[in-house]
């Protein structure tokens, strides 16, 4: 094995296990996502160390996706994720929809072990970048400018979803009726999931960094950002079925707005 690799294996390692023990001790399984803004950076700043902190792609991606961890971090914890009792309402739909055997199974392969090897997978660019260490270029340039702009977009969509459920909230306080359910306006108009987009593309930027390393598309680091996709294509879905059963006019926004790519209305 590599022994650059060494350090964010075993740490991947430890922390898959952890995420899997306090699943048993506490039956919450939102473990995994409680450190996903935290540990892509760390693998990441792993690779710039180990180049002595001397090269400039692998510092400045080491800054771009501790901004990206700062921001869903704050992000999630205002919305009660590191508070107990805080899990992921879908991981609690999809258990009851499982056999128990089945669900340990799922915890242990997927929930803790793949989810956490798609996190390391996430930065291997950094690992191409260390191996082919280059002057700053033009794909640099985009790449950066890229994810800033997708980090903004974000930023943007989470505020906005936040600033409506808080209304929603206050509204149900007061007793008064909860209109649609869900949120179809500002970037929600041009996407149903508008920040999901972006996470996705501010990695598919990072992707771009291992391309400039490297010198070409095809290689190993496409394999996180595309995984990634896969992964927000399933859930997307399987929350879409769980919006869709609670409030009817989700289909309407179904059929007019575009599921992730922001694009216009549809008749």
């Amino acid at each position: 094995m590599p022994p650059e690799l060494v350090l964010p294996i075993v740490i991947t390692a430890s922390v898959a296990g952890l995420c899997l023990v306090l699943s048993w001790i506490f039956q919450e399984f939102s473990w995994v996502d409680r450190i996903w803004s935290i540990v892509p950076p760390v693998y990441v700043a792993t690779f710039a160390a180990n180049a002595d902190w001397s090269d400039a792609r692998l510092n400045l991606m080491t800054a771009l996706t501790v901004l990206w961890g700062l921001r869903l971090t704050l992000n999630y914890a205002r919305k009660g994720g590191y508070a107990p009792g805080g899990e992921d309402y879908r991981w609690r739909v999809l258990r009851s929809r499982m056999p128990r055997w089945a669900w340990e199974l799922f915890n242990v392969g997927f929930i803790s072990g793949y989810q956490n090897f798609l996190l390391l997978l996430l930065a291997m660019p950094a690992w191409l970048a260390w191996q082919n260490r280059s002057p700053l270029g033009v794909l640099d340039a985009i790449a950066t400018v890229g994810f800033i702009a997708l980090l903004i977009g974000e930023t943007v969509a989470d505020q906005q979803q936040w600033a409506f459920q808080q209304d929603r909230k206050a509204r149900k306080l007061r007793g008064e009726p909860d209109g649609k359910g869900f949120l179809d306006t500002g970037l929600w108009a041009w996407s149903r999931h508008p920040n999901f987009f972006c996470e996705q593309g501010q990695w598919w930027m990072v992707y771009l960094f291992g391309v400039a390393a490297a010198g070409t598309p095809l290689n190993i680091s496409i394999l996180g950002a595309g995984l990634l996709t896969m992964l927000f294509d399933g859930s997307t879905r399987f929350t879409e079925s769980i919006t869709a059963s609670k409030y009817p006019l989700y289909k309407t926004y179904q059929n007019t707005v575009s599921r992730m790519i922001p694009w216009m209305r549809r008749a």
